[in-house]
């Protein structure tokens, strides 16, 4: 009976979530995109479009956490406040898993390509679709270095 019934678990956890779409995915995978081209263009301010201009955004890196859109704002300006800083931006290894029709988390690979260094991490980010765009909630980012 239990082979059974994990079986019948599995083939469901395969299923996606009701208002779940490949789109949305694509959408996601958008705005990382939208992203890293702000970035690598040296716009911070285009970067930060892919998060929620809210006060409850989180951000955690370095061992401290940032609240609200404006506190991560300044603090990409603090720690990136040259072109020549803030180096080439690229994404890897993205993984997209939905957590419910209004949210999803996505892991990945983040690697700065700079004259002086090559800095790269790991990524966990909470994506929540807000009236109809997908935006960044809470962005939890570690050094692999």
């Amino acid at each position: 009976m239990r082979p059974l019934l994990f079986t019948i678990w599995l083939s469901l956890a395969a299923v996606p979530l009701a208002g779940q779409t490949a789109d949305d995915r694509t959408r996601i995978l958008t705005v990382l995109q939208q992203q890293a081209d702000g970035w690598n263009n040296g716009d911070i301010p285009a970067y930060m479009k892919g998060y929620a201009q809210s006060d409850s955004l989180r951000f955690a890196s370095g061992g401290k956490v940032s609240y609200g859109w404006t506190a991560t704002l300044e603090r990409y300006r603090k720690g990136y406040p040259t072109r020549e800083r803030m180096g080439t931006l690229t994404f890897t290894d993205l993984s997209v898993e939905f957590l419910g029709p209004q949210s999803a988390m996505v892991f990945g690979t983040w690697r700065l390509k700079r004259s002086a260094d090559e800095p790269w991490g790991l990524f966990t980010l909470i994506f929540r679709n807000i009236g109809g765009e997908w935006r960044i909630v809470h962005d939890h980012t570690s050094s692999g270095n």
